[in-house]
């Protein structure tokens, strides 16, 4: 079913939710966006999982490539809840995307539209159900994240997601089903629209965010999480060499949520299946989404009277 989308500011048949050919994002890459999830949780029905902090986020990103969102933070938030009502899901996946529209043709945006829309569907595991316990096969990709003050990598832009795109085919076309892409001295920086945690000694590790990695929502979540179960977590500087001698990988994510690594460039990842730690901090963030049991505040509930059932 393809469902209405809120585009500047009312909801609009799916159809007819355009853009122009000339619009300067399809140009130039000019758009910012957010993946979010929505997720039908036994204690609290349909609730979103970090709405404020995927639309700060948001703001901040439009912030940084100087385009003006027209609506306020509360706003976008009351969309959002808008749109999901309107869709009649009890468990989504949310994408915000604000963009560069009409205006001058030419790589200067400043006299161009910013538009902005929010869209939802329904969406299950991003590398597969069965990923989740068995673990995906991986490999360190020929491309490098992009070098820190060539594209800001604090922003979730759309033009910055075309080096990740290369990163991702390059896996796929290989055989693999996600590619750890490194930054440009080296070291581990994360995966295609993946954040990256290593597990060593009972230890976690995850590149900092000097390494041009997006700071991904679930993975500070992961990292509050793994912190209450009294696990040491450090961000940390990780060459590529120790992927292979790791007891454990995974990746974290909207999408992804948190998925294990079996293999990296087919060594054999600890005993090449979720490990003992991924599979905790998998209950203890299944516990939160699933059940609704939300310690950090972090669901919003979506009102009834909007017209969830």
């Amino acid at each position: 079913m393809k469902h209405d989308i809120w585009f500047n500011g009312k909801l609009v048949p799916y159809e007819e939710a355009t853009v122009h050919v000339l619009s300067h994002v399809i140009h130039y890459g000019t758009s910012v966006f957010e993946g979010i999830r929505c997720y039908n949780t036994k204690e609290k029905g349909p609730a979103v999982f970090r709405l404020r902090e995927h639309m700060e986020r948001l703001v901040n990103s439009a912030k940084i490539y100087r385009m003006d969102i027209p609506y306020s933070l509360e706003e976008l938030e009351t969309a959002t809840m808008e749109t999901i009502a309107n869709s009649g899901l009890e468990s989504c996946y949310i994408r915000p995307v604000v963009f560069r529209g009409m205006g001058r043709m030419g790589v200067n945006p400043l006299h161009n539209s910013v538009d902005t829309v929010i869209a939802v569907w329904e969406w299950g595991a991003y590398l597969g159900p069965e990923a989740l316990e068995q673990g995906v096969d991986v490999k360190v990709s020929s491309w490098s994240r992009m070098a820190p003050n060539t594209f800001p990598a604090l922003a979730k832009a759309g033009g910055n997601y075309i080096n990740a795109a290369l990163a991702k085919m390059d896996a796929v076309l290989t055989g693999f089903t996600e590619g750890i892409m490194l930054n440009t001295d080296g070291f581990v920086a994360e995966g295609s629209g993946e954040n990256l945690f290593v597990v060593v000694g009972g230890k976690l590790y995850t590149a900092p965010v000097g390494l041009s990695i997006l700071p991904g929502i679930t993975r500070d979540a992961i990292i509050t999480l793994a912190r209450d179960l009294g696990y040491s977590v450090e961000e940390k500087v990780i060459p590529r060499e120790a992927l292979y001698i790791a007891d454990e990988l995974f990746f974290t994510g909207t999408a992804a949520e948190i998925t294990p690594i079996r293999s990296v460039d087919k060594y054999t990842v600890g005993k090449g299946r979720r490990g003992p730690i991924t599979k905790a901090l998998q209950e203890a963030f299944f516990e939160v989404i699933h059940t609704g049991k939300d310690p950090h505040g972090w669901l919003t509930p979506v009102p009834v009277a909007m017209g969830v059932n």
